[in-house]
């Protein structure tokens, strides 16, 4: 009997997801590790958005919804885009509610690449975009960005890479790992030669709202001739601590739109509806709580950074958005994975490799600093005894 399918064998596991549960296995076990390799807020859901859930609940919405997405979500997405961006966007035919952002994605790589189809994908990468990628029989294009360079997206870089079987551009600002966001030039850059080339744009915008020192967000949708060629992706996950709630954001044109959403019904029907009620909230309610969770990680990024800097072979450049350091560790004679795998076991402290996010992130590592202020200084002191 054949074990499994052919076309997994050549698919990784999570690495981030793995590191993850072989540290929550150690705590389990009683062993003091401190876990940075997850991509998770340590902030409970704010109470008005939790409350939206129970109500919810109590009304007796514990049933089938429409596979898009109840009506008020779909209209608090709509009007979240033209209050922002500047878009305008039909709730009923160009926006897709999916259990959880990486559902999102997937149904855009599926509803949108052919066998033999290119991805370009800009590296360092997370580490689903590959996986997801060859799932849908479509190949993975990782594009080199020099971390001398602060990861700068060049024209060269992605003219380099083109070929007759490009299909479509992923893209991820603020990025995971990096930290990097994409300057107005980069982003109008990758427009020019996304149109030049007549190629797909997936635009993974799940950090947005996680910005540093007077950045804002810029959705590559908004430049001109780019709306009607990218798929945005999105959730609430990251900005409002909803991961454990499952649910993410698509947002598309009509006919692409309508590929994904037979994915969707074919698979996962529908995001839960309890969630969908909760979300209406964290749209529609206070958006104070976003506000003080930036804040909370603005202190712990000067933390981690610091203390990062001062440790013997490694260099850490400032992120500019999302929760993660990236720093350069090559300084200490180690590769990322003997490096992760090291302080794992003299430090106690779980982090992911660089390697796992394309061969652009071997020499770093990717440290999460969603975390108590006490557990990162804990860190960078473990860090230093184990160097």
């Amino acid at each position: 009997m054949k074990p499994g399918s052919e076309r997994l064998k050549s698919v990784a596991q999570s690495a981030t997801v793995a590191l993850s549960d072989k540290a929550r296995l150690m705590a389990a076990q009683g062993i003091d590790v401190i876990s940075l390799a997850g991509g998770e807020p340590d902030f409970a859901t704010p109470a008005h958005i939790t409350a939206a859930g129970f109500k919810a609940v109590e009304e007796g919405a514990t049933h089938y919804v429409s596979s898009r997405g109840i009506p008020s979500l779909l209209d608090a997405v709509a009007a979240k885009y033209r209050t922002e961006q500047g878009l305008e966007y039909d709730p009923g035919t160009e926006i897709l509610v999916s259990p959880g952002g990486k559902m999102s994605l997937y149904a855009a790589i599926m509803g949108t690449v052919d066998r033999g189809d290119e991805v370009l994908i800009l590296e360092p990468a997370w580490v689903s975009y590959v996986p997801m990628t060859q799932l849908a029989d479509g190949v993975p294009v990782g594009v080199p960005l020099a971390g001398k360079d602060n990861f700068r997206v060049t024209r060269e870089a992605l003219e380099s890479r083109i070929t007759s079987n490009s299909r479509l551009i992923l893209i991820n600002s603020p990025s995971n790992p990096t930290g990097r966001v994409l300057t107005q030039e980069e982003l109008e850059t990758i427009a020019e030669v996304a149109q030049e080339n007549d190629l797909l744009v997936i635009s993974d915008e799940i950090y947005e709202k996680l910005l540093f020192d007077g950045r804002d967000h810029v959705s590559i949708a908004s430049l001109p001739g780019m709306k009607e060629r990218t798929i945005i992706i999105n959730g609430l996950s990251k900005s409002h601590a909803m991961t454990g709630w499952r649910l993410g954001i698509a947002i598309a044109p009509r006919n692409v739109m309508s590929s994904m959403l037979k994915v969707q019904q074919h698979t996962v029907t529908m995001a839960p509806a309890i969630a969908q009620y909760a979300a209406v909230a964290a749209l529609n309610g206070p958006q104070d709580c976003v506000s003080e969770m930036l804040n909370a990680y603005k202190v712990r990024r000067d933390i981690i950074v610091d203390g990062l800097n001062a440790l013997p072979g490694v260099q850490c450049a400032a992120p500019e958005g999302a929760f993660y350091a990236f720093p350069d560790i090559s300084g200490t004679g180690m590769t990322s994975d003997e490096f992760s795998s090291t302080m794992l076991e003299k430090a106690r402290v779980a982090m992911t490799p660089g390697s796992a996010f394309g061969s652009a992130g071997e020499g770093y590592v990717r440290l999460s600093f969603a975390n108590s202020n006490e557990k990162l200084e804990q860190t960078i002191e473990r860090l230093g005894k184990a160097l």
